[in-house]
């Protein structure tokens, strides 16, 4: 059975409650690094936060968890292979743990609310296998995962930097077409597209580490 292309209601506010900060993955508790971005002052305005997470979207976690979502959603019954080269992506301990935590805490709670497996795989390759087996169309899954992820990042900021509620939002809005567009460009991707240039975000995530004191977790 072929996906649908479109949303129906029943989908969009299944995919709201999985991605809502709500859903207890413990999103709040991770940084994917941005707290020592921000204590080492590589980030400490809106506009470098911005650019931070743009090209972590673009170049690093962000399209990385498209590609991992996307390959699967293709083949949900056999994730394993999947599962391994999400971990091998994960730049350091702390992102191997955010990932691991995140996807376990989301299959253990969709296993007892729709039943399904409670596999411990990490979060995006969860995410993707649970949205094949009820048949949600891809791209807008994709899209919307992206979204959560940049969302969580700016409320982390806004613990972290002067960063109101407002300057928030209009940030999160800038950073909606480029989740738009790399759920798009990674529909049709696989494993062999798995790339990363975001060298100080991973060296952000390693040093994060030994922070202290520190808020988040990753």
């Amino acid at each position: 059975m072929s996906p649908p292309l479109m949303l129906t209601d029943h989908q969009a506010l299944m995919l709201m409650r999985w991605l809502s900060p709500g859903y207890p993955v413990g999103a709040f508790a991770y940084s994917h690094g941005l707290e020592q971005a921000i204590a080492e002052e590589n980030v400490r305005d809106r506009a470098t936060l911005e650019d931070w997470l743009r090209d972590t979207l673009e170049h690093g976690a962000g399209r990385n968890d498209a590609l991992l979502l996307v390959a699967a959603y293709r083949d949900p019954d056999d994730t394993a292979r999947t599962d391994a080269a999400a971990r091998a992506f994960a730049a350091s301990r702390e992102r191997v743990i955010e990932t691991e935590r995140q996807g376990a805490a989301f299959a253990r709670t969709e296993a007892i609310v729709l039943g399904g497996p409670d596999a411990p795989l990490s979060y995006p390759v969860a995410i993707g296998a649970a949205a094949a087996r009820h048949v949600l169309p891809l791209r807008p899954t994709c899209a919307l995962y992206l979204q959560a992820f940049a969302a969580n990042l700016v409320t982390a900021a806004q613990r972290l930097m002067p960063l109101g509620q407002t300057e928030g939002q209009r940030l999160q809005s800038a950073l909606a077409p480029p989740c738009a567009r790399i759920a798009e460009e990674t529909e049709h991707g696989t494993l062999d597209d798995l790339s990363s240039t975001t060298f100080m975000g991973d060296i952000a995530s390693m040093r994060h580490e030994t922070l202290q004191p520190r808020i988040f977790a990753t």
